[in-house]
């Protein structure tokens, strides 16, 4: 059974429609990407997920129940525009926070001391949370996202001014969440995050899904017959001639090697490109160019621009 099912969304503000019969389902375990350009709604869908607002139509289903406020218990979220109490020490704020959730002072005291040791921030317990730098605080909340050990996290933005090492820190956790059971929705709009840690997207445009699925079979839906092929350069002849149902989108030669990316038409197979080449020289490596999700993104958001 998944963990969430969204039945029939719809939402409207005044004159602006943010969700149109929006439908998808999230599996217990997993991480989902929620993506959209910017005012597709996918900010809607996480305030009703998070009952900050209630949809006009549909349904919110939680552990197959409606959703409910005492469902709130279970869910964790980090929202874009971070809200920490920047007067207040971050130990004490964290604490305060963690309380709020329902864990008891000591049993917060004890879990928050293991993650500000984790993330290397305990030196700053005592500090204000101004004093923080942006990733630091962002490091904060998150800590104060999941000290409660919620079955849902609902991530918006996590690694919005975060460096290189605290981005990979970041993702390290998230997928260790997972491993002991989380189920997770990352809203962002970092396709390289999404193609390295989701397991199932949902996009969202001008208030529509427009493509749901796992991230493999998405990819796969949206190939476009296209290799990249490697050869042995001191065996390869330059000038042969291809077959007119090869096309060469880019070639670049190092000393050693020649690497052709091609692609194909459609009624010609991958193994006449590799029967082709095998006859010309050595393979080193031979694989089919899937499309990356940000080039997917691109694509399905203009077409449903048209």
């Amino acid at each position: 059974m998944p963990l969430i099912q969204i039945k029939n969304i719809t939402k409207q503000f005044s004159n602006h429609l943010a969700l149109d019969e929006v439908s998808f389902e999230i599996e217990k375990g997993k991480i989902f990407g929620l993506l959209g350009p910017n005012g597709a709604g996918k900010t809607t869908l996480i305030r009703i997920l998070t009952r900050i607002t209630v949809p006009d139509k549909g349904e919110i289903v939680f552990n197959g129940k409606p959703l409910s406020e005492k469902d709130l218990e279970q869910i964790g979220y980090l929202p874009e525009e971070r809200g920490l109490y920047k007067k207040m020490e971050v130990g004490e704020q964290a604490l305060y926070l963690a309380q709020l959730k329902g864990v008891p002072y000591h049993e917060a005291l004890k879990r928050l001391k293991f993650w500000f040791r984790k993330f290397e921030i305990e030196g700053w317990w005592k500090r204000k949370v101004e004093e923080l730098s942006k990733g630091m605080q962002q490091k904060v909340q998150f800590i104060t996202t999941i000290i409660h050990e919620p079955q849902l996290l609902i991530l918006d933005e996590p690694f919005s001014g975060f460096d290189p090492i605290n981005t990979n820190l970041l993702k390290e956790e998230i997928l260790l969440l997972k491993e002991k059971g989380a189920t997770i929705i990352l809203s962002t709009h970092n396709m390289a995050s999404v193609e390295e840690i989701c397991d199932d997207i949902v996009l969202i445009n001008k208030a529509k899904k427009i493509l749901n699925g796992n991230i493999s079979e998405v990819k796969n839906r949206f190939k476009k017959n296209r290799f990249i092929i490697e050869i042995e350069k001191n065996n390869y002849n330059n000038n042969i001639e291809l077959p007119h149902y090869f096309t060469i989108i880019e070639q670049t030669e190092n000393p050693y090697s020649v690497l052709f990316q091609i692609q194909l038409s459609q009624e010609t197979s991958s193994n006449e490109l590799l029967s082709f080449f095998m006859a010309k020289g050595n393979i080193i490596s031979f694989q089919e160019q899937l499309p990356s999700m940000n080039e997917i993104f691109i694509e399905q958001v203009n077409l449903n621009n048209g």
